[in-house]
């Protein structure tokens, strides 16, 4: 069973494939446009990234928000050769589709210390290892992977938090600009809710579900995420904070706040 230590980007492990594989459109996020396929040209030769330490003030702050859930290390682990070096194209294919079994992977061992439906939280985690060692990944069908990790997922969800009032059931609400500063938000299901921009100072999200929430520009300075459910890098790397954010213990503060 992997750990959560397999399931964090190593870029030193790499062969720098994000920065190959993905596609980039110029806007916010990137400075540039490229096609996927082609290296970035920020891509040194020992697949670093020559800007990463000025990424958002050079217009990619898109890249700061991308994680492989260690997907990137184990694609090139497998391969034992860079794309410089022999054929990439079964490796770039391959990312996004490992990425997202890695993410399920990340959901399910966050579950499993809930303790709770722990039985089949653990025929899922070994499901998902059994899926992500094929040796073809574009052959899985990561839909139905996801529907079905989704349903443990969120009884998890509904153990943990427990019933609670209507007003905190926002499963996809848009609240894009929402003001909900200092907001009572505690055991609340945000699951895929939009919150864009959302003024989340000084907010109270313990243990509110937050998988699949857009956490973009969302000012969570001061607001309180302990033992958050399903929150990711990602999400985190896309909000704004400070130093009186509190955290779960499984993400780390992003050095842009």
């Amino acid at each position: 069973m992997l750990s959560r230590t397999d399931l964090r980007a190593d870029c030193s492990n790499c062969f720098g494939l994000c920065c190959v594989a993905l596609t980039f459109s110029k806007s916010a996020d990137f400075a540039i446009d490229k096609p996927a396929g082609d290296p970035c040209p920020n891509l040194s030769e020992d697949f670093r990234c020559s800007i990463h330490s000025k990424l958002r003030p050079a217009g990619f702050p898109g890249c700061t928000v991308y994680d492989c859930f260690g997907a990137g290390q184990e694609i090139s682990r497998r391969a034992g050769k860079s794309w410089r070096d022999q054929p990439g194209q079964e490796m770039f294919a391959a990312l996004p589709i490992l990425r997202q079994l890695h993410e399920l992977l990340w959901y399910l061992t966050e579950a499993l210390e809930y303790k709770v439906f722990e039985a089949d939280v653990r025929t899922a985690i070994a499901r998902v290892e059994e899926v992500r060692r094929t040796a073809d990944l574009t052959t899985v069908d990561v839909a139905a992977e996801r529907a079905a990790v989704n349903e443990i997922l969120l009884k998890t969800s509904q153990r943990v938090r427990g019933k609670q009032s209507k007003k905190k059931e926002r499963r996809g609400a848009d609240l894009i600009g929402a003001r909900l500063r200092g907001a009572d938000l505690r055991k609340a299901n945000l699951r895929g809710a939009y919150l864009i921009g959302a003024d989340l100072r000084d907010a109270d999200l313990r243990q509110a579900d937050l998988i699949g929430a857009d956490l973009r520009d969302a000012d969570l300075r001061g607001a309180d995420l302990t033992g958050a459910l399903f929150l990711t890098q990602s999400q985190l790397n896309a909000a704004r904070g400070n130093h009186s954010t509190m955290l779960p213990t499984a993400v780390t503060r992003p050095s842009h706040w």
